[in-house]
């Protein structure tokens, strides 16, 4: 007897309860950890044996938090994927001392092409270098639909969480992912300074040359050499306007430098 298809159930089942709000605010990190990180490693299923292959990939986030991929059908993971869509990203925050003691998140879903050009640019601001190759016929933005997540934040910090709790409401907020652009462009031409009061705002030096790659109704996302920010805001923002008002308030907000 063939054993039964499971391919349509939860990825695994939670074993831990998300964590409780007012202690820790566990699906906050997990959704800063999901806009922040660049670089993720990709678990696959090998096509001809179905043993899990992970390999390591650059990564960005869609409008509404959906991870998105440049893959090259050449490469293995491409081909799994192809076979069979399910994979599953491993987000880690390095730093000093032990690689165990720092967050990281297990983003598990099935991936899929993405022929969107919002979703295209969305990487190659993120990963500037990339537009190298991204026009080359072999490559393709790929974007992963988060059906479970498991974060391990630490000691006693561990919780899972439904795929769809991860991703930002988009609803509403047509007119300003329209404007993305002239958005953008607006953050960016702001003196260095101003830039560094927004990363500040973000919990990190202000020092640096922050350029502004993303934004969603719930912040802006901000990189600088070898280094990512996530500004997240104190409350949605579906318009040009509002959004504009909320970032604002955010860099008042922003920590008085040491």
């Amino acid at each position: 007897m063939n054993a039964p298809d499971d391919s349509s159930k939860i990825p695994f089942a939670p074993p831990f309860a998300p964590l409780p709000q007012n202690t820790f605010d566990g699906l906050g990190l997990a959704k800063k950890l999901l806009r922040s990180i660049p670089a993720a490693a990709l678990a696959t299923l090998t096509r001809e044996t179905s043993f899990p292959f992970a390999t390591l990939t650059s990564m960005a986030t869609d409008g509404d938090g959906a991870p998105l991929l440049l893959l090259s059908d050449l490469a293995h993971h491409t081909r799994n994927l192809r076979a069979d869509p399910r994979g599953s990203l491993l987000l880690a925050r390095g730093g000093k001392g032990d690689p165990l003691a720092h967050p990281r998140l297990t983003v598990v879903g099935r991936l899929a092409p993405s022929a969107d050009a919002r979703a295209k640019a969305r990487f190659l601001r993120r990963h500037p270098k990339s537009a190298l190759y991204a026009g080359f016929a072999d490559f393709s933005i790929w974007r992963l639909e988060p059906e479970a997540a498991h974060l391990n934040g630490g000691f006693a910090r561990a919780a899972d969480y439904p795929g769809a709790d991860l991703l930002t409401r988009v609803d509403g907020a047509a007119t300003l992912l329209a404007e993305e652009d002239s958005l953008l462009a607006e953050v960016n031409a702001l003196p260095r300074r101003a830039r560094g009061e927004l990363a500040r705002a973000a919990g990190e030096a202000a020092s640096l040359n922050w350029r502004a790659t993303g934004l969603d109704p719930e912040g802006l996302d901000l990189v600088a050499p070898q280094m990512t920010a996530r500004l997240v805001f104190s409350q949605r923002a579906e318009n040009p306007a509002a959004w504009r008002e909320a970032l604002e308030e955010a860099r008042r907000s922003a920590p008085a430098p040491d």
